[in-house]
Parts: structure tokens; sequence; C-alpha cells
């Protein structure tokens, strides 16, 4: 097989295996059936090709080849299928105990083997990953006792810090606790967990209480966790926390080191977390180092060496795909060494893309994968035309910015389209930060090798890279407290995300583009730019966001962004900062804080940091403001914004929405949008409801929106609303029953997720429950 034909063949699997996007999520169960269709218009599809692509590419492949094509892509498309994780009829996930589909608590024990080292959670949690091989109900289910089966299955497990002291792989435990089924997710642009449990063949999460341990005084058998954990603790045991772990990382990779969420966070803001990912760079750097302690040895030998130290630094970074995707690479450049023969990159990064998705095909749908074929694909198709386009710099320094600036390019736009963010200074921050880079690149190298011969030597040696680490860490807080450090674009199409990576490769390829390319990065930035510009002052749009502790609402008037409530941090960090960010919200409008409890308040102080707050309108503030609303009071001034207390019956004007605070305490809060009548209803007492309608200052609403407690029937009938909707887990049955009767549509976060309406297209969910008459409990 000549080498353009293995080409075609490899870009047809790929092709295939891209194609399983048309059917949705690639964790969906999707039936065979619908495979089979695919699969059946892939054939067609390359049947096609095999009549008419001979006639218009003579000198092109065969028609024969085509077909083979066709039939490749149909195969790879019924192979991912087949590769996709499914529960067995054992799975522990199927154990989850549930009734009218609403998991109710079941305290269970599972024993099973540890199967990664315990990791801290943004919770503060251990989580590990559990072989699961026994079930244990700690209380029975029903009057047949409880029961005690053999399972199967991956449980992803959380439990108190405390309790994973001392836990590694492969070390037989037993842990008491909750199992419970993940959920999609509840709100717009919120991390999915149920995909990701899916995607690491996992189909069930366990709350765990307590761990309780076998074979306890046995010694631990060897694993590539030994080495690792050798190697961060005499890292960090000098350069302490966080440059320790960031040191760790450099030839680890973070998914191998608990880096602390702030620092990776920090990172990932300033666009360098690259920087703290194994892959291209380490594996030339070890390549580098092995080919000049050899050099006097035999070709074959040299081969030898670099092989087994590719397959070592494999093994302990943990089978990351970015690191085989380089090792292959790597292993490439060898064998070429060897049989003296000139490599081709681009042939050989295809070749390692198409091993790395036979052996998991899932890995294409892995953004870890995709950015990091996708940096080296712009190494090796933009960088040579940027250094001739930067020949009047000394060499060293135009390979560097060349790099930078093609590594940069061909990520950013799937980045726009995963996350929706752009950080404008990245690229200046990659140029300056890579001399640091490669400093703490070559020295976490060197120093991982010594401390593995002797952990006191390489704890003494790591001091070295103190400075540099320290550095980089400062260079990354300054690029993220510049103003406009990071910028929200809201949510890009498929169809913006393919006509950006055309115009990329064609500016990269085509010598009259190369020179026009200022025009063709214009025409990227107006296919951006101009929808979300388009968007936003077109758009009206009202979401009640899912939380757990509070009542969220964002209102999106044409341009103008009113926030009421943040929640506590955990419901900004989690729900509310993912939502703006989707939505390409970088500044709001109005803010409303109804609640008075610290905890509830302290959302704002997340907020304020990361996007500036023109007008806050605060209802629940006491005469003796506490600590947090001072420290929000000065934010707000120092971004030159207005602070404003609210009194009971002052109006408030945000865009075209007119807002009325009718009771402080608990809340009550009328919002005129558009041509309906909202009300906002704290947790209120059937006594202040029956205070309410005796004064008679309860108005008339479409829309009632409260926390899903109970109201009375009086308190119901005076508001008389056409629709309810509970920000809550739970609605009240009593009160279920009266909007039942009352024919009043119910919405309910618990159950619905997120709720939106926007004028043309009414009242809208997140999730389309299942079951609308499932029990309110």
């Amino acid at each position: 097989m000549s080498p353009a034909s293995g080409a075609l063949l490899s870009l047809a699997y790929i092709f295939g295996l891209v194609l399983t996007a048309l059917l949705g999520s690639p964790t969906r169960t999707v039936p065979w059936t619908e495979y089979g269709l695919l699969s059946l218009g892939v054939v067609i599809l390359g049947v096609m090709a095999a009549i008419v692509m001979p006639q218009f590419w003579r000198t092109g492949p065969k028609a024969r080849l085509w077909l083979a094509a066709g039939l490749v892509a149909a195969l790879a498309i019924v192979y991912f299928q087949a590769r996709v994780p499914k529960p067995t009829s054992n799975d522990v996930s199927q154990f989850v105990r549930s009734a009218n589909n609403l998991v109710q608590e079941q305290v269970v024990t599972v024993q099973g083997k540890v199967k990664s080292m315990p990791r801290l959670t943004r919770s503060s949690k251990a989580q590990f990953w559990l072989e699961a091989t026994q079930l244990s109900e700690v209380e029975s289910r029903d009057q047949a006792g409880a029961i005690s089966k053999g399972v199967t299955g991956k449980l992803y497990v959380t439990v108190p810090i405390l309790q994973a002291t001392g836990l590694y792989p492969d070390q037989t435990i037993s842990v008491t606790g909750v199992l419970y089924k993940p959920k999609p997710a509840s709100n717009p642009g919120a991390f999915d967990f149920e995909t990701y449990l899916t995607k690491e063949g996992a189909f069930a999460g366990f709350s765990g209480r307590q761990v309780s341990l076998f074979e306890e005084g046995q010694g631990q058998p060897w694993g590539w966790w030994k080495l690792r954990q050798r190697i961060i603790r005499a890292q960090v045991r000098h350069l302490g926390s966080p440059a320790g772990q960031i040191v760790s990382s450099f030839v680890l990779g973070n998914r191998a080191v608990d880096i602390p969420y702030d620092i990776r966070d920090s990172f990932i803001q300033a666009g360098l977390a690259h920087a703290l990912a194994a892959s291209g760079t380490q594996t030339s750097l070890i390549l580098g180092l092995v080919l000049v302690l050899t050099k006097r040895l035999s070709v074959k030998a040299q081969l030898g060496f670099g092989t087994t130290a590719l397959i070592i630094f494999v093994c302990l970074t943990g089978l990351q795909p970015s690191v085989m995707r380089a090792a292959i690479m790597g292993f490439g450049a060898l064998v070429a060494l060897v049989t003296q023969r000139k490599i081709k990159p681009l042939g050989s990064l295809l070749v390692a893309a198409t091993l790395l998705l036979l052996f998991n095909p899932l890995w294409i749908w892995d953004l870890g994968f995709q950015l990091s074929f996708l940096a080296t694909l712009g190494l090796l198709v933009t960088a040579p035309p940027v250094i001739k386009q930067l020949d009047w710099m000394p060499l060293a320094i135009a390979s560097l910015i060349a790099i930078t600036i093609a590594a940069a390019l061909w990520t950013l736009p799937l980045q726009l389209y995963v996350f929706n963010m752009f950080a404008p200074y990245s690229i200046a921050a990659n140029i300056i930060s890579a001399p640091f880079v490669a400093v703490i690149s070559i020295g976490s190298i060197i120093d991982a090798l010594v401390a593995l011969i002797s952990p006191v030597a390489g704890s003494a040696l790591a001091w070295l890279l103190y400075y540099p680490t320290h550095f980089l860490i400062g260079l990354v807080e300054f690029f993220n407290a510049l103003p406009g450090s990071s910028v929200a674009v809201g949510k890009i199409s498929w169809v913006q995300l393919l006509i950006l990576y055309g115009l990329i490769g064609f500016s990269s390829i085509n010598k009259k583009w190369q020179r026009r390319w200022w025009l063709a990065g214009l025409v990227a930035v107006m296919l951006v730019a101009l929808p979300v510009w388009q968007t936003k002052i077109s758009q009206f749009q009202v979401t009640v966001l899912a939380t757990d502790q509070d009542q969220v609402l964002v209102i999106q008037d044409q341009g103008q962004v009113i926030l009421i409530n943040s929640g506590d941090a955990d419901t900004v960090n989690f729900t509310v900062l993912p939502f703006l960010q989707k939505q390409g919200i970088n500044q709001i409008n109005g803010a409303i804080a109804l609640d008075s409890e610290p905890r509830l308040r302290s959302g704002w102080l997340q907020i304020l940091p990361s996007l500036p707050i023109r007008a806050f309108y605060d209802i629940a503030a006491p005469q003796s403001p506490p600590a947090e609303t001072k420290t929000i009071v000065s934010s707000i001034q120092t971004q030159k914004g207005n602070y404003q207390r609210v009194l009971t019956g002052q109006k408030m004007f945000v865009g075209s929405t007119p807002l009325e605070l009718i009771n402080a305490d608990p809340p009550v809060l009328q919002l005129q949008i558009r041509y309906q009548s909202w009300l906002l209803l704290g947790e209120m007492k059937p006594e202040v409801q029956q205070k309410l309608v005796e004064s008679r200052n309860v108005p008339q609403v479409q829309v009632l929106w409260w926390s899903g407690e109970r109201l009375s029937p009086e308190f119901f009938k005076a508001l008389k609303p056409k629709v309810a909707i509970a920000s809550s887990k739970t609605v009240d049955l009593d009160t279920a029953k009266l909007l039942q009767n009352a024919k009043v549509p119910l919405y309910w976060t618990g159950r619905d997720g997120a709720i939106q309406w926007t004028p043309q297209e009414g009242f809208q969910t997140t999730i389309e429950a299942t079951n609308k008459d499932a029990q309110l409990l």
C-alpha cells in the first residue's frame, strides 16, 4: 500500500469517527438502527466518490480505493458504537434505589479495588475511582432483608479527605455511603457530570462516609504510582505548594499531580494551561537528553534506550492521549534515525492519530487529544510561513514567536467553541514565559531522574527551580490582573468553527494568502464578533437558574443584563459564571441582592473580580453592614459603579425592565418583563402570607416565582398566577395539588433544570422530564 493510499484510509477512519457527532452526545445511548443508517449513508457516499472522483481527479486514488475509504468510515462508526461504555446487568449503578424517577437515599457498603490515587476536589473532598466487586445494604429495602450481591463496574467515589489518607491503587477496601446516579447538566454552560462519568466508563457516583481497609499490615504492591509519588514528594519538599506541584506537572502532567484549583484556573485564564500538561515538549527534551547521553553508542542502542525512555515516560504520566501522541511521533523519529530516512512530520502525525484512535476511538471527543493534535498540526503547517514573515528577527526569537502563534491559532477556535472565552494576552504571555517554561521543563526532567535514585538529592536539586517557578506564577498573575484579560464571546456554532479552521489552513498553505494574513484575521474576527453583537442587540431572554441554595434569575434585555441574587461561592463558580460566559456576558448592568445571609451574599465577592457591576441594588443590607457588604461596596466603587440601598416601595429601572420592592423581609419583588408581571417570593411563613393578604399589598401576576414552600390557598387566590416556577429540589405537595386543580403549569428546577422564557418560544426547560407527574416529595 502506498503512503497516499494509507493516508486516505486513515483520514476516512477519522472522518467516520467524527460523523458520530451527528447522532448527538458521544455518550448518549443510541439505537443500533441509527448507527446502521449512518453507516449505510457513508457507504453510499463512498460509492458516489468511487464513481465521480476519478473523473475529476485522474491522477488521484482509483475507484476501488474510494470505495474502500467509504467502507472504512462505515466500520469506524460501528466500531465507535461497539466501544461506547454500557452498564452490564450486574453493574453497581443498577442498584441505585429509585422510586417514581426520584432517587431515594440508601446507605450501602461497597467493596472493591482502588483504581487511582485520591485527588482533592473543589469541594475539599478526596476523590478516587473504585472497581466494585461486592455491594451490601446496611438497612433492608423491604421485608426480604438486607441484600449482599456481587457486582461489577466503576464508581466515582468521594469521601472526607481524612478517610482517603494512605489509599493507593490496587488496594482492597470497603466504603460505606450512598449510591447516586449522575445527572445531566441542569443549567446551560454547566459541567455535564453524567457525560463525564460515561466517558470514563462509570454510570454511578458514590458519596462515601467511611472507608474500611482490608489486608492491613501487608506491604504495598509495586506500581507506577509509587514512582510518581516519589518524584512529587521530592519536589514539593523543598519547593512547597504550589511551586512543587507545578514543577511535577511539567514532567508528569496535571492529571497525575494535585495542583491547587486556584493555580490551575489562573493558568487556564492566562492561556498557559498547556504548560501544566506533559506532552510534546517534554517528549522532545527526554529524547534529546537520551541521544546526548548515548551519542557514543550504536544507532540500535540509541533506539533501544530512546524507546525505553518513551515507554517509562508514558507509563509515568498515566497513558494520557497527548503524551501518547508525542511518544508515537518520537518513536517514528527514532526509527527514522536508525534507518537513516527522512521523516514526514504530517504523515507521522496522521499515523499517531490513527493508532491512538484504533486503541480508543472515544478519544476523538477528548479535548486534550484534540488540542494536542491541533497544536502539533499548527507547528507543522503554520510555523514555517510565520518564521518567513519574521525573517528580519534573529532565528531563535523568530522561531519562538512563530511556534507560539502557530499553536495558539490552531487551538483558539476549538477553545472558543468549548469554553466561549478568549484570553487577549495569551500570545504575549506564552512568548514571555517561554524561556521559564523551557528551564522548568528541563530542570523538572533532570530532577525527576535524580529523585528516582535519591529523593533527598532530588529534593535539594529541585530548589534551583524555585525562582523560575515563582516568576512564572507572578507572570500569570500579572496578565490575569490586566484589564480585559478574559473576554466572553458567547456560543459559536460548528459552522463558524469549520470556517475558522478553513481560513487558518488556507492562509497557511496558500502563498498569496500568507501575504494577506491580516485580511484572513479580519474576516475571522468579524465571523465571531458580528453574530455575537447581533444576538446581544436583539435578544430578550429570562433564565431561572437551577441552584441548590437560592433563587437566581438572569434577564438579558438587548445588551442590558440584570442578575437577581448570586447564591454562595459554589453556586457562582459552578452555575452563574459558566452561564454568563456561555451567553457572552462581560458586564452586569444591574445586580439585585435579596438575601441577608452572609453565606448567600458571598457569591457577589466571586463575581466582582470577573465581571464589573454598573449598578448594585441592595435590598437586604442592614443599617450596620457586615464585612461582606463593605467589601462589595468597596469593589463596586473601585469599578466606578453605583451602590444603592433599596427600601420598601422603591422602584428601579434596568434597561426596559421596571422592578418594585413590595416587601423587604421576606423579600417580595415585582418585575414587569415585557407584557408579563412576575412576582418573586422568598421563603415566607403562612402567617406572613396572611398578613400580606390582609394588607391588600399582593398584586395579581402572570408568573409566580417562589422557593417551593407551602402557599396558603388565600395567598394563592390573591395572586391568581397563570404560571408557577419553583426554585427548589422539592415542592410542597399541597401547593402542587393547588396548582394542578387551578390548571396552572408548574415548572420546577429540581426536575426541569434551568427554565428560560423568550417572547418567541415561551417557557423552555433545560432537562426534558420523562415523567411530568413525578411525585413531589
